[in-house]
């Protein structure tokens, strides 16, 4: 399984040209070696793979990492890779997105011969296409997010503070099985749903809030990541009317994601449903984002992606509409791209709950 992955990212050093590749997002260096630790430099070369971290990790990289020859050293690692010497000169790889400006600096005086060339999305683009086994760890995180909605929507009532449902989420994910949250679990009422990425505060539920609940966990590495709006006591007309909108826009970007299909367009049948009731300008963010090892990673489904799906991507679809002083409503699932369809991975009911 890592061999192929590794064998896939020397294809990709190919096509850029590139002698070898600096792998230093931690995130990246775990899929490729398997790796669980937090402070590690995988180098691939076109024929070897180094992986390099400091003593701390000596006998867990020992255990974890198979894929390549590990070389364990005090200080800095960038000065361990010039003491051995494996760098191999040419043109290295190096991930921009991730590599501070003072490590390049550094890498550059290390090496002043070598041209190191920036680079996106390389491990990125390969990570997007989910094996089975990374699907079944997804699906596991899925199914503990799912049962802990089932048991924290019973504690949505007037007078409890966002925050102890928000402490109960996270309880409860870790007593199912869970790693570790997702994120910091998002629990917003009354006029704070209108707030896309509120955080839980200490106020107190209310009589007709919307409660915008989005969390998830991670299970063996991989996210889930979950959205459900409930509303206590009664559900104002005109957010009765945006949820019937948003599951009607969910439903038809759920039946249109296929291989193929470019992000960008499915990003555009959900808007277009959503515009055509009169609140496009409340959507104010993409339909979704990729998960896995990361909670937010590629394909991108927004209105600006260039990203196209593929089978065994794995993604969120979530539409929201946030209307300032009223609330906000957000619906979102977990998919995977399968042969020709799209399977949903969540099933935390969607029905419009009133507490």
């Amino acid at each position: 399984m890592r061999a192929n992955r590794i064998e896939t990212l020397r294809r990709r050093l190919t096509s850029h040209r590139l002698d070898a590749f600096l792998v230093t997002a931690i995130h990246n260096i775990r899929y490729l070696t398997g790796f669980t630790g937090s402070n590690a430099i995988c180098v691939v070369t076109r024929r070897e793979v180094y992986f390099l971290t400091d003593p701390r990790y000596e006998e867990q990289a020992a255990h974890e990492v198979s894929i390549a020859r590990v070389l364990v050293g005090k200080g800095r690692l960038f000065e361990l890779i010039a003491k051995r010497s494996i760098l191999p000169g040419g043109r290295i790889g190096y991930e921009s997105e991730h590599l501070t400006v003072s490590a390049l600096t550094n890498l550059r005086k290390l090496f002043p011969r070598t041209i190191f060339a920036p680079t996106a999305g390389l491990v990125e683009e390969i990570a997007a296409l989910k094996d089975e086994t990374e699907r079944e760890a997804i699906r596991k995180a899925v199914e503990i997010t799912d049962k802990v909605f089932d048991i924290v929507v019973k504690r949505v009532a007037p007078g409890v503070r966002e925050s102890e449902i928000a402490a109960e989420i996270t309880y409860q994910q870790r007593m199912h099985g869970a790693e570790a949250d997702a994120f910091e679990p998002i629990v917003a009422s009354g006029v704070q749903s209108a707030y896309p990425h509120a955080r839980a505060s200490n106020k107190k539920i209310e009589n007709r809030d919307s409660v915008v609940l989005d969390f998830g966990c991670r299970v063996e590495g991989y996210h889930s990541d979950l959205t459900r709006t409930v509303f206590v006591g009664a559900v104002p007309k005109q957010l009765r009317e945006i949820y019937g909108v948003l599951a009607d826009a969910q439903a038809a970007a759920i039946e249109a994601a296929r291989p193929g299909r470019t992000c960008r367009r499915l990003d555009g049948v959900a808007r277009r449903i959503i515009r055509q009731a009169g609140y496009g300008r409340y959507f104010k963010h993409s339909l979704g984002h990729g998960i896995g090892l990361n909670v937010h990673e590629l394909p991108r489904l927004s209105q600006l992606s260039t990203d196209t799906l593929h089978r065994g991507m794995v993604m969120t679809i979530e539409p929201g509409i946030y209307l300032p002083a009223l609330g906000g409503v957000r619906i979102e699932d977990v998919v995977v791209i399968d042969d020709d369809h799209c399977s949903v991975l969540s099933q935390a009911t969607k029905d419009l709950i009133v507490v």
